[in-house]
């Protein structure tokens, strides 16, 4: 694989992409779900789930679970590294009081498989989301329900493998969650609600900012192969993280897929690398999204210490504009609707609160999935939570490129990102920083 030009080279062959209806020139949207939303998950049979990728997300995924409601357990762990599997099994201890049996605790590039063959109902995936197109595919043929960190793919190739998978866990009738949490958060779903009403009139223009410092990042040590070093610092590295545009903004890319209801026809853009000191990846990008009738999504993020933060969204509308959290206002400033927060809570970006008033998001989707289980009512939040992933993935190509992307490009494109056989040693891949505009 060429880190080039070269490697990003599409073919011709177009599939057809998923739409939703979309709301330029319709100030109303008729296909307004919102999820349940219950401050606890019903009660119920006792659901059994297995956790795969022992990282912070994945042990705070685990954690948000059992939080979700009554007769939830953790009963299997899988990493590709005991250390990591082994912490995440004292955390859930000490903190939770769950205790996992030896027999049930899995480690290796085939952990996974192993977790899923047990007698669990839900497989949680959280590990580097390189590997989760493979880890989703094995989760569905077992039958099992389940739950996806964001993003769900890292290259063309794995974000359609995702839309597919997708569509025959709709047919097998199985539950599917992703963790998206924004979707979940009642300041967002409450002013969802409200432009999906005509609150803002037809969308004319639409912002999203992901400004942030630095991430972590490993340094090499001696006893590590390339494959070990290359993991644990996997968010600096484009095969396994698909950068940050994918997986960090995946986030406000999501959430304007979410409201506008379609994705982009096409994309152009610019990033680069100014102070990374790990990794093969930019750390600022630059996006012009265009959808049809040429609407545009202005789309920018940063990694970089000592800069303005900045993460927020912005949609114009013929009425008025909104900060698609928790406000509606015309230009001139004039409030026209607030999200109303409980009490003691002035302000919630993150579903900040205490006990029941203010559900954390990240508890929150867990309580929307099992209780989407417990009615028999399952919904599958993977194929668009594909689409956003491959919406980023565009906006990547198109600044490491330099060139004009389109959808269909995407969704013909042979790009797959990473090695084919995984094993600890030497990573058979190129490992440059594109530059854009090069042959």
């Amino acid at each position: 694989m060429d880190n080039g030009f070269t490697r990003r080279e599409f073919i011709g062959m177009s599939m057809a992409a998923a739409a939703g209806s979309f709301f330029i020139g319709c100030s109303r949207r008729p296909d307004v779900y919102v999820p349940p939303l219950l401050d606890q998950a019903p009660e119920g049979p006792e659901l059994k789930a297995g956790l795969v990728g022992c990282g912070g997300r994945g042990t705070g995924a685990a954690m948000n679970f059992l939080d979700a409601g009554p007769n939830l357990r953790i009963i299997a762990l899988a990493d590709v590294f005991q250390d990591r599997v082994g912490s995440t099994r004292e955390r859930l201890r000490e903190r939770r009081g769950v205790e996992i049996p030896d027999e049930n605790v899995f480690v290796g590039f085939d952990a996974y498989q192993r977790l899923l063959d047990t007698d669990i109902d839900i497989a949680m995936f959280a590990t580097p989301p390189h590997f989760r197109p493979q880890h989703f595919a094995a989760a569905v043929e077992a039958r099992k329900h389940v739950f996806l960190e964001k993003p769900v793919a890292v290259d063309p190739v794995g974000a359609r493998s995702v839309m597919a998978t997708s569509k025959k866990a709709e047919t097998l009738g199985l539950n599917v969650a992703t963790g998206t949490q924004y979707r979940h958060q009642r300041d967002f779903v409450a002013t969802y609600q409200q432009v999906a009403g005509g609150a803002i009139g037809d969308i004319q223009a639409a912002y999203a900012y992901y400004d942030t410092g630095q991430l972590w990042y490993r340094e090499p040590r001696e006893e590590w192969s390339e494959m070990e070093y290359m993991i644990r610092d996997w968010v600096n590295w484009n095969w396994l993280s698909g950068d940050h545009i994918v997986e960090q903004f995946i986030h406000n890319i999501d959430t304007m897929y979410w409201y506008l209801g379609i994705h982009p026809v096409r994309a152009v853009g610019y990033g680069g690398r100014a102070r990374r000191v790990t990794g093969d990846q930019f750390d600022f990008f630059s996006i012009d999204y265009v959808y049809e009738n040429d609407l545009h999504l202005s789309a920018s993020c940063r990694q970089i210490n000592g800069t303005v933060n900045n993460v927020s969204n912005l949609l114009v509308g013929t009425k008025a504009l909104t900060n698609v959290r928790n406000t509606i206002q015309r230009r001139d400033g004039q409030i026209l609707w607030q999200y109303e927060y409980p009490e003691d809570v002035t302000e919630a970006p993150w579903g900040a609160g205490t006990g029941q008033v203010a559900l954390s998001p990240y508890v929150q989707e867990h309580v929307d999935a099992v209780t989407n289980i417990r009615n028999n009512e399952p919904r599958v939040e993977a194929e668009s939570t594909a689409i956003s992933t491959m919406m980023a993935i565009m906006g990547r190509e198109a600044a490491y490129t330099g060139r004009e992307i389109t959808w269909d490009e995407m969704m013909s494109s042979d790009l797959r990102l990473g090695p084919t056989e995984y094993e600890f040693g030497p990573v058979n891949i190129e490992k440059e920083v594109p530059v854009p505009g090069t042959a």
